[in-house]
């Protein structure tokens, strides 16, 4: 599904050059979930948007579902994204002047798909999220989670193979972060790839493969049969605070 190799990164800052990721190798497989993890500054993040071709690596070479991403114009890296990639990000990023519906519609309405018929997919998606009744509710009448889930839905709707969460739990609190991380888990558990950035440990330890990042390179990998490890460390972390 991803194939990562030598990636590195860097950004002009003034006079200065910022290299943020030095080297990355990295391999994710179709229908895994995936956790990213580091300190501010590690690079998580830029790693997350050259994922997503919202910004280009300087070296190296990604390959993303067996297609070499490369020099590509905004238009064709859209078009891609659009097919195969869905979004979830901390801050929502739904459209304020919208309600739930035409927000869960919209990436249908960049695929040419007429408004009757997005809208109807849109409230099939809206069901399946428990929210069908909030439908015609705008942005500013909703939860946190209830947003978080619209946002969600609206990742879905384009039928991804990949769905890519910045942060997807940072703004709610920890039992609608747990029931964001539930649906998430059924997504994956049909076979979309899941990859997240966070830096809470607990949510990681849900996910399947945890990618711990430190200075711009890979610090270490964490899979599943090492991840009841990581646990129980976290939960003597917590006992100790």
């Amino acid at each position: 599904m991803i194939k990562l190799n030598n990636i590195h990164k860097s950004y002009v800052m003034g006079n200065s050059k910022l290299h943020v990721l030095k080297g990355i190798n990295l391999d994710i497989e179709q229908g895994e979930f995936v956790s990213i993890m580091g300190s501010s500054g590690s690079g998580k993040s830029t790693l997350l948007n050259i994922l997503g071709m919202l910004d280009n690596h300087d070296q190296g070479s990604y390959y993303l579902n067996n297609q070499q991403i490369k020099n590509m114009s905004e238009k064709k890296a859209a078009q891609l994204r659009n097919e195969l990639v869905g979004f979830v990000f901390q801050s929502f990023n739904l459209i304020s002047f919208k309600n739930a519906m035409e927000n869960v519609a919209l990436p249908l309405y960049y695929k040419g798909v007429k408004r009757k018929k997005r809208n109807i997919i849109a409230m099939e998606y809206l069901d399946k999220l428990g929210l069908k009744d909030w439908a015609e509710h705008m942005p500013n009448e909703m939860s946190g989670g209830q947003k978080q889930r619209i946002a969600i839905a609206r990742a879905l709707i384009s039928k991804p193979k990949l769905i890519l969460a910045d942060e997807p739990t940072g703004a709610l609190d920890t039992t609608t972060s747990y029931e964001v991380m539930e649906i998430l888990k059924e997504i994956n558990n049909d076979g979309i790839t899941v990859i997240l950035v966070t830096h809470e440990h607990d949510i990681a330890s849900m996910t399947k493969k945890i990618i711990r990042l430190k200075d711009g390179q890979i610090h270490e990998i964490i899979r599943n049969g090492d991840l009841t490890n990581f646990r129980e460390a976290y939960t003597k972390e917590l006992e100790t605070i």
